[in-house]
């Protein structure tokens, strides 16, 4: 079957049939109404994407349902291997190296943040003085203060070791508005202390200016800037690669996955998620990662067997590296902060459960997120929002619409302190959901929240 969605009204009908199905059995299995499923197969309404996951699952159709309803990806079917790198995105400014530039962050009053790097030249010529990071290196300690300058360096360091563990609570609890000020100030500080550190604590400082700057560009992407995003996976590559980690540039195939992941360009998501498994000499962690990002986008894509396969990699890859006796090849930097999230305990498990809604086995979906979800730590409200957000979006799909809208509550109630552009899309996915049930008191209830939460922070 091609992917057109034109047949697939036909299609479904045919395979409906094929399986002895009436159409009041597959709007039980799938929780749309007899009459919209009819329209659906006469070509009187157009199929969803979502609608087509549901009845390819329902009808078990090995995704070739669900293909003849691509997601956006489909308009784009060059390769991400080809595509342009990610140092190429940047969030404003003139391109320079990044060591010949001045970082500026201006706050509004309404507590929005605009970040933009400029060259020094452009400093110079126009005067600017407000600008956080203009510094000058610092001379070189004589001879005799060499040791007491290296040990004053690696206290620092401690210190900012310790504040980067804080930026992360922080970032679990906060805006990224609130955030980004500080990662900033902090990453642009470390890289400024290491151009004049001692050899052995300079690369500890680009490693630990490296995280920074990826989770700075976390913080970017919650916030709904991709493009801002890619640039700071970019200066964590830079960093990293000059602290002597080469590590983070495959991570960072990871994080660009990610982004295209939010964009629902499936293409691109595995593409990129395998090039990251490529690499040789990458420990198990990156790569079990990577392959977790890979079932992701064959998830998308309605690919079930593929998507399988890519769990069960990660799953080995992601054991062998958390196991005392597991390979070492490739082991992050000791020094290095881990990359990935800190408060998942098991995440190619709730991976699956992220997978299976997008497979539209939104039943299952719902168990395994209810079960992981109760997992993550009260504190971590960032995480637990953006895996109950998709919990709330899989019971509403496996029709326990009661159950959805309570979840959801609980959700809106965090949208507003954490602020999450990701969050966001599941939220306006589950409104549209939940449309089919416009009756529903619980629904009644929840569609103002909703209409709010999107109103003030449109998805």
């Amino acid at each position: 079957m091609s992917g057109d969605p034109n047949s697939f009204g036909p299609e479904l009908r045919r395979a409906r049939m094929t399986k002895g199905l009436s159409l009041a059995e597959l709007s039980r299995r799938t929780y749309y109404s007899k009459g919209y499923l009819s329209k659906i197969e006469t070509g009187r309404k157009p199929p969803s994407s979502d609608l087509a996951l549901q009845c390819d699952a329902a009808l078990d159709a090995g995704g070739g349902l669900a293909a003849l309803v691509p997601r956006r990806s489909a308009t784009s079917a060059r390769s991400a291997v080809s595509a342009a790198p990610a140092t190429t995105a940047q969030p404003g400014g003139d391109h320079d190296a990044a060591g010949d530039q001045v970082w500026t962050v201006t706050l509004s009053p309404d507590g929005g943040v605009r970040f933009s790097p400029v060259s020094r030249r452009h400093v110079l010529v126009t005067g600017t003085a407000s600008l956080i990071g203009l510094s000058l290196p610092a001379p070189a300690p004589a001879p005799a203060a060499a040791r007491s300058a290296t040990a004053q360096q690696e206290a620092a360091l401690q210190v900012f070791r310790s504040m980067f563990d804080q930026f992360r609570q922080l970032g679990q609890t906060a805006s990224p508005s609130a955030v980004l000020p500080g990662l900033i100030a902090q990453t642009h500080a470390l890289r400024g202390m290491a151009a004049s550190a001692a050899p052995g604590v300079r690369s500890e400082m680009l490693l630990l200016a490296s995280r920074y700057a990826e989770y700075t560009g976390w913080m970017a992407q919650e916030s709904g800037d991709d493009r801002a995003a890619l640039w700071w996976t970019a200066q964590a590559v830079d960093m990293a690669s000059a602290g002597g980690d080469p590590e983070l540039e495959v991570y960072a195939l990871v994080r660009r996955a990610l982004v295209a992941f939010y964009r629902e360009d499936f293409v691109q998501t595995v593409a990129l998620a395998g090039q990251a498994q490529a690499g040789r000499h990458i420990s198990p962690r990156i790569r079990g990662l990577a392959a977790q990002r890979e079932a992701q986008g064959h998830a998308l894509a309605g690919d079930y067997d593929e998507c399988r396969r890519a769990l069960d990699r990660a799953t080995t890859l992601l054991d062998g590296a958390a196991s005392p006796g597991g390979p070492a090849a490739g082991s992050e930097p000791r020094h290095a902060a881990p990359l990935g999230s800190k408060n998942i305990s098991d995440p190619v498990a709730i991976a699956t459960g992220w997978c299976y809604h997008d497979l539209g086995r939104s039943a299952e979906a719902a168990e395994i997120l209810e079960r992981e979800t109760a997992r993550i730590p009260r504190g971590a409200r960032r995480s637990r929002a953006r895996y109950e957000a998709r919990l709330a979006l899989a019971y509403a799909n496996a029709g326990e619409v009661d159950r959805a809208c309570e979840v959801a509550g609980r959700v809106v109630d965090e949208t507003g302190a954490v602020d999450s552009a990701t969050i966001r899309l599941d939220l306006a996915r589950l409104a549209r959901t939940l449309t089919r049930w416009h009756g529903h008191g619980s629904v009644r209830a929840l569609t103002p929240q909703l209409a709010h939460a999107l109103r003030t922070h449109p998805a």
